[in-house]
């Protein structure tokens, strides 16, 4: 069966570009690919039949011959089986067009020692409400991992370098020769850099980094709140091979308060005052964020009434207006009294049964609403 026209395969034309060519390839291979058709002989073909074309037309040698004399003028170990270290064979591509989808290492195709970006971290960040409210700056002590300096993150003793894997010739990758596919994968030998380092720095121990730990000084903006987090960029993990740093992420939670409770932009408290104080009336200090402020309690006010102090709030980091400070009543009954004061007490509730007036509304209602149910259920 006569092979068809590499340039018919990949769709371009005679003219095409290289970077044309590499594209076509790119979505013909993806289309193709056996990995994405399982069983499908046909796509098979095409798979190997596009990878061929590639081979070819991506060289300028082989690119020329062929355009002079057909697949005739192509050396066939340039085909699917040849191909080593050099050229523009599959395997320097393989990366490239498939490392996104088949995970085909962590800084694409081969070519030397590869970067890689360093890790971000997260530090727990505990702040009291006052510091959460009006903003802060801390001084944080962050472990991570930094670049060596004795061998400036090349892992190598000073005064020698990293050399060129035997193994891989220094593409991080090797490649693999299954039935009709050649594939690639990782170089068990430099695990993916390119390089293998004979003489490791006594420091790092080859690795190019150090674990150490860094004061750092973090600005919290006012208004934050649980759950929120502050991004310092390229605080994280050094890179890997020279790459650039990670991030560190400051995660906010703020402490349990004593007096105040926060929900959203509102705060909330609770207002403890004597059943005389609530029954005749009165003046309160109230504590607030911004200091004391008088609030008057009228006579005869419930426990469970709240009173709202508008502003008194939080002014949140995300915007929106300041909240407020809902103060709830929460009427004390006294403990530890005296005989004295207990025969006071029981003075006052008989002068209240007596008189033909309702003193405790709540009370009578509910009474009356005991009485209409036993009436109804006929206990």
């Amino acid at each position: 069966m006569a092979k068809r026209d590499f340039y018919v395969i990949l769709g371009v034309q005679k003219s095409a570009s290289e970077a044309e060519i590499k594209k076509a390839y790119r979505r013909a291979a993806q289309k193709h690919h056996p990995d994405r058709n399982p069983g499908n002989a046909e796509a098979e073909e095409k798979f190997k039949e596009a990878k061929e074309a590639y081979e070819v037309l991506s060289n300028a040698q082989k690119r020329a011959a062929y355009d002079q004399f057909g697949h005739a003028g192509v050396d066939p170990s340039a085909g699917m089986g040849g191909g080593g270290a050099g050229g523009a064979g599959f395997g320097d591509i393989f990366g490239d067009v498939f490392g996104d989808i088949f995970g085909a290492g962590r800084g694409g195709g081969g070519g030397g020692q590869r970067a890689y970006r360093g890790s971000d971290l997260r530090y727990n960040l505990d702040l009291s409400l006052e510091d959460a409210v009006r903003g802060t700056t801390v001084k944080i002590r962050v472990p991570t991992m930094v670049s060596c300096k004795s061998c400036d993150g090349s892992g190598a003793k000073k005064g020698s370098s990293p050399v060129t894997c035997s193994t891989c010739g220094g593409h991080g990758q090797v490649r693999v020769t299954q039935g009709f596919f050649s594939l690639q994968q990782t170089c068990p030998q430099c695990h993916g850099n390119g390089k293998v380092i004979k003489d490791p720095c006594t420091s790092c121990h080859g690795q190019g980094r150090v674990k150490e730990h860094k004061m750092l000084s973090v600005k919290i903006p006012a208004g934050v709140d649980t759950g929120d987090r502050i991004r310092l960029a390229n605080e994280g993990e050094a890179g890997e091979n020279g790459g650039p740093s990670g991030d560190l992420y400051v995660q906010i939670k703020v402490q349990a308060h004593a007096i105040f409770t926060r929900e959203d932009s509102d705060l909330y408290c609770e207002m403890p005052i004597s059943f005389v104080s609530a029954a005749l009336g009165g003046e309160l200090d109230v504590p607030t964020l911004d200091g004391r402020v008088l609030l008057k309690i009228p006579p005869e006010t419930q426990s469970g009434k709240v009173f709202r102090l508008r502003g008194k709030g939080v002014k949140s980091v995300h915007g929106g207006p300041v909240g407020d400070l809902l103060c709830k009543v929460v009427v004390e009954t006294p403990v530890n009294l005296s005989r004295r004061q207990k025969e006071l007490l029981e003075e006052f509730q008989q002068s209240m049964d007596d008189a033909d007036v309702k003193h405790s509304p709540r009370s009578s209602n509910w009474f009356d609403g005991v009485k209409k149910f036993f009436d109804d259920m006929k206990f």
